[in-house]
């Protein structure tokens, strides 16, 4: 192409907002309608280059179609179509001419110029006497076929018939809206098989016959593809819809039984529906039909020939894509003329095609042809909202007739394009631009493969680690209620010293035994719960939640945590340490997480095991010396106190008066004890079983120091996977001073004992080993006793099953010991029933009648064979 364009700006209206597509419709004659979108529509003389007319009608103006004998106008409003006479027109605008006045004729339309009172009709089209409707009802599209028998202004239309198709969007107006800013009007057009004949035909050839406006004739064989073989027999017009929601469809009108139905889709509102000769093989004969998307997808509709074995023929549907958004577009024999608001493009849809049959190039030429016809090309001609069809002048340039978005009838004179000498004769200043456009849309498509290459490794290691989690998750869960389950905690307890006050720490260690690794996203959590509370927590017992995040734990290895469980004095035990393993999915997905609603969707919780520590995991348990030193103290201490009783009572007795005996020392704390009795032979095959099975570092016990080795693993070991940290201290002794985590001081001590009847002789006595505690403090007492019978249980679940001796159970008083039982349990009742009824002893008397029997049943144990 050859020069540029030339623009020519005839007239300029100023209107602005409009509502709907505006349009530049030729007229009769040199006459010119331009319809904005408003309730006006301007009729402007391209003769006389000046505004003849304008037409005021009720509401705003959608859509505008002429009779085929250019006779009557009919137009589309908000509240139904009307319908203008031209020759009313002409007559009005004569007189005026006549009056020698300058400004336009104003027409105002009234109501006894409609002709279907029907709202909300978009678009309008005229096939012979039939006028077709289309409109938007609240889910659906509705095509309506109304007669017009008389071509008058003053006729009456009888609906006929009407079809329906579901809206494929039921937001298909505020998309458009939202995109170009107009409200996107339906397409309408009719399409005739070559061979059949057009309205207003007369005895010329067919190929003389001028088509009305958005009436096209497209060759036979793609006709009869594409509506089928009974549409083309019958020669039957066809009419397509571009509907705004992107579906193109279809309607044969002489068919009985006809229906709207689906040609194609576009997924994007339809700017324009046209024919292109493209290769056209005689004058007249479309065989392309062009589609237009509003966001650049172009879909050209077409005859595909057979393959060189003889296969049929096939309407072949080939989509392009250009630069958008399409804000209205013209289709003039193989060009395509589109404008996108910003600039005014031209894009060739040969192909390559020389055209004409029988026409040849050179191949070498041809393919630098196609190669600079792939894109469009700029025209630089900016802001053009609509475009009427293209004429040709006496030179051969193709004109265009556009409006632009200030209101401007601008006149666009293309310059003519020599194809044979288009590239010999290009510019170097264009010869490099194109090659700087090739580079940079070769740099482009670079771009966008490692984009998209980074993307797919992206989803690859995302669906690779999601894969590890469903393996980790199914294995955890398998495994939940089993000791043998892979990924398990435990932990070991320690005391701490820090500004002066005592703290007892939990270090917790995460075993990984599975062969998976646990990437980056896992969470170890674990929620500290004490099973009882002290009186100060108002009855309430709260569990207290921490987490340690981690980036990857391979198999076979482990991570260790540590974490506060209780100050000295402050803390309430037992407490359970339950662990589990979460997984976010946010730090796996990123923003894709978002998709989940709520915070719980996008996290995985897989429970673990369940840690308990308990008194005798909280002990601070003295060195040896400090216990001798401690005693000896102690007795220093009995002696001196025994001393100043006797003098204190002496000077009682002598009468000084009632004020020396609150110098008197205080009395001895009194002192509360448990003890646990358990077979010595039971216990010898329970922790040379632990020693042996489970534990290799276990003790190794000797016959004379089995309570010493009980008692050493009392305080060292324990069940749920809890240690102690003085478990590395060999205290190898059988008594055991420590201070509980109430602050109070405790005893433990372990001594083997014969136990038998009187009546029974030495030889039926049995050993066993007792371990008692001792403290002033009684919920030190019960807290340790139920900690070592929590152990005791856990050994009796493990140690070898063997059959007890009958004699020696009878010879054991177990008569004695169960009618002691039935005397407590009496004592329990009686008290139940003086405290109901308030009756026989007080408040006081009764708890320290209920203390009695506590103290009794853990001072006179049952033995554990």
């Amino acid at each position: 192409m050859e020069g540029r364009c030339a623009v020519e700006t005839w007239a300029e209206f100023g209107f602005s907002g409009a509502s709907c597509t505006p349009q530049v419709k030729p007229g009769v004659g040199t006459d010119v309608f331009i319809c904005t979108g408003s309730d006006e529509v301007y009729v402007f003389s391209t003769k006389e280059r000046k505004l003849t007319a304008v037409l005021q009608f009720p509401g705003p103006v959608r859509d505008l179609v002429e009779s085929h004998d250019k006779q009557l106008l009919y137009a589309a409003c908000t509240s139904g179509v009307y319908c203008v006479s031209l020759q009313f027109l002409l007559s009005r605008a004569q007189s005026s001419l006549a009056d020698a006045s300058s400004s336009p004729v104003e027409l105002k339309i009234s109501s006894e110029f409609l002709l279907v009172p029907e709202e909300g009709v978009l678009s309008l089209l005229l096939v012979g006497s039939v006028l077709l409707t289309l409109s938007q009802r609240d889910t659906s599209w509705m095509l309506t076929l109304y007669n017009c028998p008389k071509q008058s202004a003053s006729s009456s239309c009888e609906s006929l018939t009407s079809f329906s198709l579901p809206l494929v969007s039921s937001v298909v107006q505020d998309d458009d809206e939202g995109k170009t800013g107009l409200r996107r009007r339906p397409v309408l057009i009719c399409v005739w098989s070559s061979d059949a004949t057009p309205p207003l035909s007369s005895s010329t050839s067919s190929s003389e016959v001028t088509l009305p406006d958005r009436h096209f004739r497209l060759e036979p064989v793609l006709f009869k593809l594409l509506f089928g073989v009974d549409a083309a027999i019958a020669k039957s017009q066809v009419i397509i819809c571009g509907l705004p929601d992107g579906c193109l469809c279809f309607l044969p009108l002489r068919l009985p039984g006809s229906r709207l139905r689906v040609l194609h889709s576009l997924e994007q509102p339809v700017v324009f529906v046209g024919a292109s000769a493209v290769m056209e093989t005689g004058p007249g004969h479309a065989q392309c039909l062009v589609v237009v998307g509003e966001l650049g997808r172009v879909v050209l509709i077409k005859t595909d020939k057979g393959g060189p074995e003889g296969g049929g023929n096939t309407a072949g549907f080939t989509e392009r894509c250009v630069p958008g958004p399409v804000v209205c577009s013209c289709v003039d024999k193989n060009c395509l003329y589109y404008s996108t608001g910003s600039d005014l493009l031209r894009l060739d849809l040969s192909e390559g095609s020389s055209g004409r049959e029988g026409q040849e190039r050179n191949e070498e030429t041809s393919s630098k042809t196609d190669a600079a016809r792939q894109s469009p090309t700029s025209l630089s001609v900016c802001r053009v909202i609509a475009l009427a069809e293209p004429t040709h002048n006496h030179a051969g340039e193709v004109e265009l007739l556009g409006l632009s978005v200030r209101g401007q009838l601008q006149r666009i004179t293309l310059p003519v394009e020599k194809e044979d000498t288009e590239l010999s004769k290009m510019p170097s200043t264009q010869v490099g631009r194109s090659v700087r456009d090739l580079l940079s849309a070769i740099g482009d498509v670079c771009e966008r493969a490692s984009v998209l290459k980074t993307t797919i490794k992206s989803k690859n290691q995302i669906l690779r680690h999601l894969n590890q989690v469903l393996n980790i998750s199914f294995l955890l869960v398998a495994g939940t209620n089993s000791e043998e389950n892979p990924i398990r905690c435990h932990a070991t307890t320690k005391w701490s010293r820090l500004l002066q006050k005592d703290s007892l720490n939990l270090t917790c260690v995460l075993d990984n035994s599975s062969p998976y690794v646990l990437e980056q996203g896992w969470t170890l959590s674990m929620t500290v719960f004490p099973l009882s509370y002290p009186p100060s927590a108002g009855g309430e017992s709260s569990s207290t939640n921490f987490s340690f995040p981690f980036n990857s734990l391979p198999a076979g290895e482990s991570l260790e945590v540590a974490l506060p469980l209780a100050a000295a004095g402050e803390a309430s035990f037992p407490m359970t340490v339950s662990c589990s393993l979460i997984f976010s999915l946010s730090s796996l997905l990123g923003k894709e997480a978002a998709n989940f609603h709520g915070s719980q969707r996008s996290r995985i919780s897989l429970p673990l095991n369940t840690l308990t520590v308990d008194w005798l995991h909280a002990l601070q348990v003295s060195s040896p010396i400090a216990a001798q030193k401690k005693a000896m103290s102690q007795c220093n201490s009995t002696t001196t106190d025994t001393i100043q009783a006797f003098l204190n009572s002496r000077i009682k007795c002598s009468g000084r008066g009632e004020g020396g005996g609150e110098n008197a020392s205080k009395p001895e704390q009194e002192q509360f004890s448990a003890s646990v009795r358990l077979s010595s032979e039971l216990v010898r095959d329970m922790l040379v079983g632990k020693s042996s099975g489970v534990d290799p570092q276990g003790p190794k016990l000797a016959p004379q120091n089995v309570h010493v080795s009980l008692l050493e693993w009392l305080l060292s070991e324990g069940p749920g996977e809890v240690r102690t940290g003085h478990q590395g201290d060999k205290m190898s002794r059988s008594v055991v001073h420590a201070r509980g985590p109430n602050g109070h001081t405790v005893k433990l001590t372990a001594k083997e004992v014969n136990v038998g009847e009187e009546t029974v002789g030495k030889e039926e006595s049995l050993a066993t080993v007792e371990v008692q505690v001792e403290s002033s403090s009684i919920a030190a007492v019960c807290g340790l006793h139920h900690a070592v019978l929590r152990r005791v249980q856990t050994l009796l679940q493990r140690a070898p099953e063997r059959a007890a001796s009958t004699k020696s159970i009878q010879s054991l008083g177990l008569r004695q010991a169960l009618q002691r039982a039935e005397h407590l349990l009496q004592q329990i009742q009686q008290s139940r029933v003086s405290g109901a009824f308030g009756v026989g002893a007080s408040t006081g008397q009764m708890t320290r009648s209920l203390l009695a029997v506590y103290r009794e049943l853990r001072e006179n144990p049952l033995l554990i064979i």
